[in-house]
């Protein structure tokens, strides 16, 4: 039998976690570090998406946040889903994109073969029920030929923190593993870029002094001031991938591939 201690620390985990996602429900429609993600994704979305092959989904969408933005920047897609395996989390998304969202796990989609013209999915492929190749085999399978995946995720292992633990973040990535990752399930790539490129020392040295703090967070309000000023980096960043740079290092990685032909047995 558990001793008291080991379950009210149990306790104490679980309601951690809880407060991380609700603080990431209350500030990812405005902190500079969602903004900046959003916008990527929506820039990559644009130029790649063909708008007439079907619904793009955004697997694993947490609470909803880049559903609610690629609505707002993309107002003509109105077919766009959303899968998320809480579903209190998949409720909060449901209501604040207007989207609809389905209670399920990128592990095995809810959705037919070839169905989808798009998937994009943010640091979904770290979490620990996630076993990256399976999910994007469902990927594979569920996008039709032409279809873009677009992902996002946390880059380089030894930057694990107390928010990857208490949202169940157990990996990160090196664009080299991504590359391989997404190449091994069948998909041809278009680009991969490290971002969060220019503020990645401050992030280092933070995650540095940080690193066992069970009391610290990453996701926290911001100075006006600051908050502005990290968004106009991020801007910065933004502009150089658009225009088809590939950044040497970052906090995150961003990648588009293709499902072209069938896989070769």
């Amino acid at each position: 039998m558990a001793s008291r201690a080991a379950i009210r620390g149990f306790g104490y985990k679980k309601l951690m976690e809880r407060r991380e996602y609700e603080q990431m429900a209350a500030l990812e429609g405005r902190l500079w570090w969602y903004r900046g993600l959003h916008a990527l994704i929506a820039d990559m979305a644009s130029k790649d998406v063909r708008k007439d092959m079907g619904p793009l989904l955004d697997a694993g969408c947490g609470t909803g946040g880049l559903l609610a933005a690629l609505q707002r920047m993309d107002a003509d897609r109105s077919c766009q889903l959303g899968v998320e395996y809480d579903a209190t989390a998949a409720a909060v998304a449901a209501a604040k994109s207007g989207a609809a969202v389905v209670v399920g796990s990128v592990m095995s989609l809810p959705f037919g073969n070839a169905t989808l013209a798009a998937m994009v999915s943010a640091d979904v492929l770290s979490h620990r029920l996630v076993e990256p190749s399976s999910a994007l085999d469902e990927a594979y399978r569920c996008l039709k030929s032409g279809g873009i995946l677009i992902l996002n995720l946390p880059a380089y292992s030894w930057m694990l923190s107390a928010h990857d633990r208490r949202v169940h973040g157990v990996r990160r990535f090196t664009r080299r593993q991504a590359i391989w990752l997404v190449q091994a399930a069948g998909f041809r790539l278009r680009r991969a870029t490290y971002w969060n490129c220019i503020l990645f020392p401050l992030m280092v040295a933070r995650r540095m002094l940080t690193r066992w703090s069970e009391g610290d967070s990453d996701v926290r309000p911001f100075p006006a001031v600051v908050d502005r000023l990290f968004g106009a980096i991020i801007g910065i960043e933004r502009r150089l991938i658009g225009w088809g740079l590939a950044l040497p290092f970052g906090g995150s990685i961003l990648l588009v591939a293709c499902k072209e032909d069938a896989k070769t047995t």
